[in-house]
């Protein structure tokens, strides 16, 4: 197994500062190129974060481009020049786009996905996909095309998902910042099981295109990952705005420059639901990590109130299990329609398709107003806090040929995502809510807290985070390397 402590100082550095490095020339796009390939061909083999590389003579000629651009005095952007992947179910052009899927190993698209196009248009250098599982559906990313991508802190456990090979490609540093998505905590889950960031805007924040649906399909969203909330604010930045292909995305969010001002979180209420009140079966230490965070909030000024949720969790559940059916088989089902393709399909997304048949139209919409109810009743509960608080996830990151967890202390989980289950409130709200790191279970497996901002208050929430930033910093500099394993 390769070294992981060789990591050349350029590749250490954060987002923002190699942004700084490079445009004031004492960092060229080429060096930061060639120290990124290196380092990808050093770990990747291991922890298979990183998927469809494209040509290394192709990616050096385009930095030596961005430095004549420099030369000349022209920056396309804050990015310009750093080396980014793009997850593997959006679209780059000329890379292939295959959703970990079989059927669409050969599926090269000619044009770029908006969020892809957004950050080449600030300067990004695509350098290749990062792995997903198959159709991006569960958090454990594995698949038939790439294979399994392994946490950056234990490669013989599960980097999470379905953002996996992001997560990973940032703790290893082979990426500097990254892009993923979120329906069931995506984005959330392996930045929690990887020591990063991850944040799930507000729906409609970052706008997705090309999408079937325009309309109904508002339970996913692109974001940002990345290791330091700086990072994350700046790449949300680009993400973020209006596109009329997508009529209901909203704007650009406030602090727009990923720069914060003289916030103090002295007195910002934290309301902390916990594992609301026994529902959420969790693995033991899970509570007690965010537990752990949560004093590092008080210990910078935060107010942490334990929380009851204040409505039945169970009919929130049923009512997300009849969009996720609806949302979920709609995208799997183009693929049924010849029959030959269900035996290279999965199973998990099989069973979604088959919950699917029969579901009407009057169950839909009782889901919709079950959730248009749980939505105003989030608002109420942040009109008396600032952030709710709850654990990412329910176990600690499980064996790589675990499929799924099949019991959480005892109790078993009637489906291959309800171990997932604390990642619903934000997405069913449209809540903007970010991941942030806690420390790690004795056996050096990292893990992360949510906490769920007001409608549309990224600003406020990257805020909270940043602070929270700044006082967790023994558990965030603890680098993968520094686990023995």
């Amino acid at each position: 197994m390769p070294n992981p402590t060789d990591i050349p100082d350029v590749l250490q550095m954060h987002a923002h500062a190699l942004s700084a490095a490079i445009h004031a020339r004492r960092l060229g796009c080429r060096e930061l190129m060639q120290a990124t390939l290196a380092r990808i061909a050093q770990v990747n083999p291991v922890h298979n974060a990183i998927v469809s590389l494209r040509p290394q003579a192709d990616l050096l000629a385009q930095a030596e481009r961005y430095d004549a651009l420099l030369a000349r005095g022209e920056s396309m952007g804050w990015m310009h020049g750093i080396p980014q992947a793009i997850k593997d179910i959006a679209n780059a052009a000329g890379l292939p786009t295959t959703m970990g899927s079989p059927l669409m190993r050969h599926f090269v698209p000619s044009e770029d996905g908006l969020m892809a196009a957004r950050m080449k248009a600030a300067g990004a250098i695509v350098i290749g996909k990062t792995n997903v599982p198959e159709f991006a559906l569960g958090s454990h990313t594995f698949n038939p095309v790439f294979g399994a991508t392994r946490n950056a802190y234990d490669p013989s456990k599960t980097a999470g998902g379905s953002s996996g090979g992001a997560a990973v490609a940032l703790a290893t540093r082979m990426l500097a910042v990254a892009d993923g998505s979120d329906f069931m905590g995506s984005l959330r889950n392996p930045a929690a099981w990887n020591n990063v960031f991850g944040l799930r805007p507000s729906q409609g924040r970052v706008p997705m295109w090309p999408v079937q649906d325009v309309w109904i399909n508002q339970l996913g969203t692109e974001g940002p990952m990345a290791r330091t909330v700086k990072d994350l604010g700046l790449l949300l930045n680009t993400q973020a705005g209006y596109d009329p292909r997508a009529p209901l995305s909203i704007a650009a969010y406030a602090h727009s420059t990923g720069v914060f001002g003289t916030f103090t979180p002295k007195n910002v209420r934290v309301g902390w639901l916990g594992d609301l009140q026994g529902y959420l079966p969790m693995e033991s230490g899970i509570v007690q990590a965010c537990e752990s965070g949560l004093r590092r909030l008080e210990g910078i000024g935060c107010v942490v109130e334990p929380l009851a949720l204040g409505t039945g969790p169970q009919a929130v559940w049923q009512a997300w299990l009849v969009w996720r059916r609806a949302l979920t088989a709609s995208r799997i089902a183009p693929f049924l329609l010849q029959p030959k393709n269900r035996q290279h399909i999965k199973a998990e997304a099989l069973w979604e398709c088959d919950q699917a048949v029969g579901l009407s139209a009057e169950q839909l919409m009782a889901a919709s107003n079950q959730r248009s109810q749980f939505y105003q009743h989030m608002c109420g509960l942040l009109e008396r806090f600032e952030v709710l608080a709850l654990p990412c996830t329910q176990v600690w990151p499980f064996d790589q040929a675990t499929r799924w967890p099949q019991r959480i202390n005892g109790v078993e989980m009637d489906s291959y995502h309800r171990w997932m289950e604390v990642t619903i409130y934000a997405t069913f709200a449209g809540l903007p809510c970010i991941s942030v790191p806690v420390g790690f279970h004795a056996q050096g497996l990292p893990c992360g807290m949510q906490l769920i901002g007001k409608p549309q208050g990224e600003a406020a929430l990257l805020e909270i985070a940043q602070a929270y930033e700044e006082a967790a910093q023994d558990w965030l500099q603890i680098t993968p390397s520094q686990i023995a394993r």
